[in-house]
């Protein structure tokens, strides 16, 4: 595909602009997500999210029971899981982070619901008639 350098140019700032809506609707999805598969689950419990790291020794991104067990957590979140609420939860705080503890019941209020915010004031409608779990396939089909 070809492409004109200038065209690509002129169009940079709304192609940034794009990006960043994109990244800031697939945050809130995914915190959307988790958040209504705890509160279905009724996990309350306290928990300790790990980003992935790359320096020194590569660490894959980790969720890890403060209260409870580690196997619940396990079964409710896969390595996918944690890494996407790892990088929605970065991209909520506006930056990176080394550690975060989360009340995980607290998913939709603390990190949700600013993002759902910033969708509003942007413009972006968003359909809350259709359950997140409904469109997970859609969007991995994307």
């Amino acid at each position: 595909m070809l492409m004109n350098f200038s065209k690509l140019l002129s169009s940079r700032k709304a192609l940034l602009r794009q990006a960043y809506l994109a990244n800031l609707a697939f945050s809130f999805f995914t915190i959307r997500r988790l958040a209504e598969r705890v509160g279905h689950a009724r996990l309350g419990t306290r928990v300790l999210l790990r980003p992935t790291s790359l320096t020194d020794e590569i660490r894959p991104a980790s969720l890890t029971a403060l209260d409870g067990n580690q196997s619940v957590i396990e079964e409710h979140f896969s390595d996918e899981d944690v890494l996407q609420l790892a990088d929605a939860i970065e991209f909520a705080l506006e930056g990176p982070f080394v550690e975060i503890e989360i009340k995980l019941d607290e998913l939709a209020s603390k990190y949700a619901a600013p993002l759902r915010a910033a969708l509003d004031r942007a413009g972006i409608i968003v359909d809350e008639s259709e359950t997140v779990e409904g469109q997970t396939s859609r969007i991995e089909e994307s």
